[in-house]
């Protein structure tokens, strides 16, 4: 696959360097040709020439993008995405918050996330919150796919699907180490290896990357985060010499982190002052988590026009966020939300929280977020593509069976805390009685898409169907041992299908329009009768060429009939995860992005500039109050919270034989916590920012690089939440180096 792709985009761009004879124009719409036959199952569309040349918006961020500032943080990548908003939390992007087109950003919980082609939530059904997001350092290209065209990609089609590109296995032998180390102790070791001959393959990954964290607790208490990351992949071409190819591809992918994070923030007056300070009561707070992944894939290629690729895979997560979760004074108990909402009047459990007096016993709840998530599947594509005349059909045909689990084993240990800021245990929690209940879903997905070219014509209709099951067991807090004396059950079912049409239409090679509709749709809870969100979903744009500018326009609009939020105690909710129902609601907006080469063709300079904007307004059709208060009481004619308006970003490089210089710019809106409109009230406010970062790389040799990266280049102190308690700052400056040999 590798060798076509590359063959194709070589061939591609030294064809458009050249004049626009009618001998070249064929070989043009050959290559149109040849982009239908990259055929994978890990990938959506595997290079910028196929995502640009979609009926729907689509955006691939390439292996030369990626390296340009060698990011560990997603925010920051994706950030250059029109049409993406993110919040962030941790600073260090591990657990991040991704909107596509307004939808909720609440842990990514709304977006259809996978790796090669494999969904990757924990449970991406039945609890798609995304408390595990792979390892964004060791992706080789990420593809965000928005629009008409997604009905393949599924459970979530509202706002799109986000599929990252694990290693791939080199045509030949290779490999690279990469180590770098900064502020805050940051470090990072990163190595793979690989090769390929007519019968096997393999590449090998390991990467760990960690830091002290830019935070400070009273304590002196490290602040930040270690983590582990291997992936193995294993290639056998089974019958080389047959009639029909046949591969198998195993991979193996582990994980581990821990990491001294919380969900406690700051007030308002402690934002102002000190804001990288954590409060005593948070120094036990810790996240410890454990994730694996089985894939195995058969390919099946009959002919060139008709290939079968079938994957059955399996994922493992377990995770204990142990974390500050209540606070009681006078037998009056709060959330730690709760308080630090209002820490004026509630003084006295704020004065526990800070640490500055000394609490009785069991003032002090930190919860045991005690979690193990399982997902396993099958899933089979068939692609088969002929030639008619002027015309290219491809019709593609999917199936998956899935099944989910989460399993909540949690418990509340109780502390005392002193004015010296030290945690003292006065009662152990026993497993299982916080939470003890298992919540899982059997889904059948299948799609249907055809996709016809003719003349300057390009049509791909589609339809999708879901057909889920949705259960929870409920052992109760008083059945650790899981006998079933008090066992609650419920269920929910949905059957649905998802239909979508996008066209293009190509003028010249320089200027296209393309447009569609499709449903959007995502998964109700296990609530019995509880619908599911559904929408439909318009968009209509434009890509072109003018000289060396180029870019795409593009207007979207969709029409919510039934809105879902969801109880995380991510958004300072319980964490039940139970799913409310938020109405009707329109979320419309602009996405624009442009891409220029300063530098004269005949210079050893290249300059590339690129700039992007989004523009996103969103608008309650009803009113309506939330019982768990997550988004307050809102009113017809409000905006969603978290989600800015306004979101721009600007990339300039300077690439030369010897050397890589680049700077980016981003600028996101600011935005409200609580629905609302007009001016944003200060305590529900997080202000706009804006932030650069710089990356710079020596080329001593072919094979030896030396990088230097500055995360936050003005060290702009910045608010990124108010959840899920408080305010919580940005990554300050910081300043990095490197090494990269590659053999």
């Amino acid at each position: 696959m590798n060798k076509q792709i590359l063959a194709v985009t070589a061939l591609f761009t030294s064809l458009l360097s050249a004049q626009q004879t009618d001998k070249q124009q064929g070989a043009l719409d050959s290559i149109q040709k040849l982009d239908e036959i990259i055929i994978s199952t890990n990938v959506i569309f595997g290079n910028k020439y196929v995502a640009k040349h979609r009926t729907g918006s689509a955006y691939y961020l390439s292996p030369k993008e990626l390296q340009k500032f060698s990011f560990t943080d997603v925010n920051r990548i994706l950030g250059t995405v029109p049409g993406v908003s993110i919040y962030e939390e941790d600073g260090f992007g591990l657990r991040p918050n991704i909107s596509l087109r307004g939808t909720s950003p609440e842990r990514s919980s709304k977006i259809t996330l996978m790796e090669d082609g494999i969904l990757i939530a924990p449970a991406p059904y039945s609890a798609s919150a995304a408390y595990y997001f792979p390892t964004i350092a060791r992706m080789e290209a990420i593809e965000v796919l928005k629009g008409s065209s997604q009905v393949q990609y599924g459970p979530s089609t509202t706002g799109g699907a986000i599929n990252m590109i694990s290693a791939q296995i080199p045509s030949e032998f290779g490999g690279k180490v990469r180590a770098s180390y900064g502020s805050f102790n940051s470090n990072q070791l990163h190595a793979k290896i690989g090769g390929e001959n007519s019968t096997f393959g393999y590449v090998l990954e390991y990467l760990n990357y960690g830091s002290d964290g830019f935070k400070t607790l009273p304590s002196g208490k490290n602040t930040g985060f270690n983590k582990n990351d291997v992936v193995a992949k294993f290639k056998v071409n089974l019958f080389p010499s047959a009639a029909i190819q046949q591969s198998l591809t195993f991979k193996f992918q582990y994980s581990d982190e821990v990491g001294n994070e919380t969900y406690l923030g700051l007030s308002e007056a402690d934002f102002n002052s000190n804001p990288f300070d954590r409060y005593a009561a948070s120094n036990n707070d810790k996240m410890t988590t454990d994730h694996t992944q089985y894939v195995l894939s058969h390919s099946l290629e009959f002919t060139k026009n008709l290939h079968i690729t079938t994957t059955a895979y399996q994922n493992n997560f377990s995770r204990n966020w142990y974390k500050l979760n209540d606070v009681t004074f006078d037998g009056n108990k709060k959330s730690i939300a709760a308080i630090l909402s209002d820490p004026t009047t509630l003084a006295d459990h704020f004065s526990i929280v800070n640490g500055s007096v000394n609490s009785d016993a069991d003032a002090l709840g930190i919860k045991a977020n005690n979690r193990k998530y399982y997902a396993q599947g099958i899933q089979t594509k068939l692609d088969y593509h002929w030639y008619k005349g002027d015309a290219f059909h491809d019709l593609e045909i999917g199936f998956r069976a899935h099944y989910d689990e989460e399993d909540r084993f949690q418990w509340v240990d109780k502390y005392r805390i002193s004015n010296n800021s030290t945690l003292d245990l006065t009662t152990a929690g026993v497993p299982g009685t916080d939470a003890n209940r298992i919540a899982s879903a059997t889904a059948f997905a299948s799609y249907l898409t055809y996709k016809l070219k003719y003349n300057n014509w390009t049509f791909t209709p589609g339809v999708r169907y879901e057909n889920i099951t949705l259960k929870r067991e409920d052992f109760g807090k008083n059945d650790v041992k899981r006998g079933g004396i008090n066992l609650a059950t419920r269920e929910n079912s949905v059957a649905i299908f998802i239909p979508g049409m996008g066209t293009n239409y190509k003028f010249n090679n320089d200027f296209s329009l393309f447009g569609g509709i499709h449903k959007g749709f995502s998964p109700p809870g296990n609530q019995n009768g509880q619908e599911p969100e559904e929408s439909i979903n318009y968009e209509f744009g434009t890509r072109f060429n003018l000289g060396k500018l180029k870019g795409e326009v593009v207007g979207f609009f969709n029409d919510y009939s039934n809105l879902l939020g969801s109880d995380l105690a991510a958004t300072g909710g319980t964490g039940s995860l139970e799913l409310f129902n938020a109405g009707e609601v329109n979320v419309n907006g602009i996405e624009v992005l442009l891409n220029y080469n300063i530098a004269s063709e005949n210079s050893k300079l290249s300059i590339p500039l690129s700039f992007g904007y989004t523009f996103t307004n969103s608008a309650f059709q009803n009113s309506f109050g939330s019982d768990d208060g997550l988004w307050g009481t809102v009113s017809k004619g409000d905006q969603m919270p978290y989600l800015p308006r306004h979101q721009l970003n600007t990339t300039i490089s300077l690439e030369h034989n010897d050397f890589e210089i680049n700077l980016s710019g981003r600028y996101n809106g600011e935005f409200r916590t609580l629905a609302g409109t007009g001016t944003i009230a200060k305590t529900e406010k997080v202000a706009s920012n804006f932030i650069a970062d710089f990356s710079a790389k020596y080329f001593v040799n072919k094979k030896l690089n030396i990088t230097a990266n500055i995360i936050n280049l003005l060290d702009n102190t910045y608010a990124v939440s108010r959840v899920p308690a408080g305010l919580r700052p940005g990554h300050p400056f910081g300043i990095y180096g490197g090494l990269e040999f590659k053999f």
